[in-house]
Order: structure tokens, then sequence, then C-alpha cells
């Protein structure tokens, strides 16, 4: 019993496996590099080269760390960087100041370091080495007082922040970083009315609340893999139907100069709420649907002397417009070998009704729409528990 309680303690001190991939490596290699050159080449810009101030701090090498290596942490946030250090370097000074023993100044200074960036929700862990190097620096550094806030430490922290921020931008890099963009990508329409499998935010809120320990992931990002590990289990369970097993195989093209009134006799006669427009090769190149007509054209009724006037000056005339007026050039398909679960944040999150799909050869193969799906989880549902049973 001992021995197993011992070899699995033993075994946490083991490093994780690294996931990033070596392209990311590289990336955050490269920006640290430019990060750290940028910063001290700022500081000898404006100190010039026989200034008693370094050009470089400690610190900043292990905020270039998370800045560039692990940029979504909420360690790794403007204001974490740029509210710690100025935080923890005029506690340090104050310690310093205060205190004449340099090893009760060093540990109050990072103590008190911690209580304040946690106050002011600007923890960042490189700002506690910013607090000792204020009591420990030595002369130089003491001098400086509380000069030592604005220089070294304010301008290093600006110049590094500006550095990262332009460098994740031009590498195409979310940077400052805000889960909400991730959490709204991933979060289905319903997620407010969730079924019994599912989770809340308010769920995640309180199990948050209840670990009383802070994580260095942010909240919106956490709820955005908890989704997407969601959908993939789903996909797990019910990846046997495909997309062409589902499909409604009696599918109605157009070609984009037909008339927008034959193209609405057409939606009417089929009963259908939307058409595939395709080129003379049958290659999908838009999608017409009841709504884009009847806004556009109100083919319903007689038109009135300001729509023509509208498609005047639209360029069409007198002329009745044509399906290529009016149709979605942007269509989001799918392909017939594809599981019917990559149809599920189609439909969840972009609100799309009717998605074609496509063959190995690009053509329109068949038309889905959500009751199609719907059928599909039915029938995958009752043949999973026959064969359960």
């Amino acid at each position: 019993m001992f021995r197993s309680i011992a070899l699995r303690w033993l075994a946490s001190f083991i490093p994780a496996p690294v996931t990033v991939r070596w392209q990311e490596r590289a990336r955050s290699c490269l920006g640290a590099l430019l990060g750290i050159a940028f910063t001290g080449g700022t500081m000898f810009l404006l100190l010039g080269p026989t200034a008693n101030i370094p050009l470089l701090v400690a610190p900043m090498g292990a905020s270039a760390v998370l800045l560039f290596a692990v940029p979504a942490s909420p360690l790794a946030q403007p204001w974490s960087i740029v509210g710690g250090n100025l935080v923890s370097a005029t506690i340090g000074v104050t310690c310093a100041y205060a205190i004449g023993e340099p090893v009760l100044a060093a540990a109050l200074a990072v103590a008190l370091s911690i209580c304040g960036m946690f106050a002011l929700r600007c923890v960042h862990p490189p700002s506690g080495a910013v607090a000792l190097t204020a009591v420990l620096g030595g002369p130089a550094i003491h001098a400086l007082g509380y000069r030592f806030v604005l220089e070294p430490i304010a301008i290093q922290s600006a110049a590094l922040l500006v550095a990262a921020i332009a460098y994740h931008a031009a590498t195409g890099h979310r940077y400052p970083h805000s889960g909400r963009q991730a959490r709204v990508a991933v979060t289905p329409t319903n997620a407010a009315n969730p079924t019994r499998d599912s989770f809340t935010r308010a769920d995640l809120d309180a199990v948050l609340k209840r670990r009383s320990e802070m994580l260095d992931i942010d909240p919106d990002d956490l709820e955005s893999l908890l989704r997407e590990t969601q959908l993939q289990a789903f996909s797990r369970s019910f990846n046997e139907l495909t997309c062409e097993d589902i499909m409604s195989r009696h599918v109605v093209s157009i070609s984009a100069d037909t008339h927008t009134t034959a193209a609405w006799d057409l939606l009417k006669r089929n009963n259908v709420k939307a058409l595939p427009v395709t080129d003379t090769d049958r290659n999908l190149i838009g999608i017409v649907t009841r709504a884009d007509l009847a806004d556009r054209r109100g083919v319903d009724k007689p038109a009135p002397f300001t729509r023509y006037l509208e498609g005047w000056l639209r360029g069409d005339g007198l002329r009745t417009p044509t399906v290529g007026n009016v149709m979605t050039t942007e269509v989001c398909t799918i392909r017939t070998n594809a599981p019917i679960t990559d149809l599920v944040p189609i439909f969840a999150t972009h609100g799309h009704h009717h998605i074609p799909v496509l063959d190995a050869s690009g053509h329109v193969a068949g038309m889905i729409t959500q009751v199609d799906l719907i059928a599909g989880l039915y029938r995958q549902t009752g043949d999973t528990l026959r064969q359960a049973a």
C-alpha cells in the first residue's frame, strides 16, 4: 500500500508530455528573441550607454516566457505584466527602505507583492522576481529609489508588451487573449437551456468557486474546451452514419441566370425552402432561399415602383433580377463521407438550415436539413440501444 502511494507520488514529478507543435515552439522562441532585443534596444535609445540603470533586468526574461510561449494564459495578459511589475517594484523598494535585514525584506516584499497582485487582479509570476530585485539588486538599484519603478521596470514592461502585441499580430496569433471569442465560436445557441447531459456557464462557475484555487486558464477558454470535448465524445458515439446516409438525394438545382420568379415557382412546386445554384459543370456556386427571394424581390406580390427603382440603382434596370443577384455565394457545405456529427456545430453555431452535400468530385449530391439530422441521430440512437440490449 505504502509502496504504491510512494510510486504515485514520485510519478507526479515526471513532466507531462508537451503537445505544442514544433512550428509554435519556433514561433515562441523567435518572439522571445525579438522581444528582449527590442526591450534592450529601447532602453539603450532612451537612456544611452552610460546610464547607471540596467538596460535589462532579469524578470523580463521570465515575462518573455509567458508573453511569447503561453500568451493565452491569464498570467500573461497586458494588465498582469504591467500591473504586477509596477505593484511589486513599489512594494520591493518600500521594503528595502523600511527593513534593514535583506532576507526578511525580500521575503516580506514577495509576500506583499502576491497580496497586492491578487487584490488588483494582476498576478504575474515574474513580478515576484521584480520585488526581489528591488531588495537584493545591489547599490546601483538601491540608489534609484522609487525611480526604479519607472526606470527600468515600467519602461521595460511597456516595451516588452508592445513587442508581444506587434509580434503576435504579425504572426496571426490572438493577443491580448480574450477567451470570450473562443467561447462564442463553440457555444451552441441553446446553451442557456441545456439538456440533462450538458452544462451551463453557471455550473462551471460554481465548480471553479468550490475549488478555491487559481487555475492558469481563462474560464471562457475552459468552457470552450469542455464544449469541444462534448462534441468529440458525441462524435465518437455517433460516427457510424454519414451524411450520404441521411441526405435528400432528390435535389433540384438552378443556374445563376434563372429569373427570380422562376426560382420562386420552383421552390413552391417542390415544397422546399432552398435551392443550390450550380454552373454548367454542376459545381456549386451559391444557394438561394425563400427569404432571399422574398426580401429582395417581393415575388409573391406585384412589385411597386420603389422596388423597380431599387433594382435600377443596383444596375438591374427594369428587368426582373436573376438568381445570381440575390443568392448567397458563401455556402457552408459538407462531404458525403463526413459523419453526421460534423453537422451539429454547423447547425447549432452558424444558424444554417440547409447544407448542400458534395461528392468526391465537388458536385452537389444531396441536401441536408435540420430535420434530416434529427432523424439520423434518432436512427443511430435506436441502433445503439438495440445493440446494447
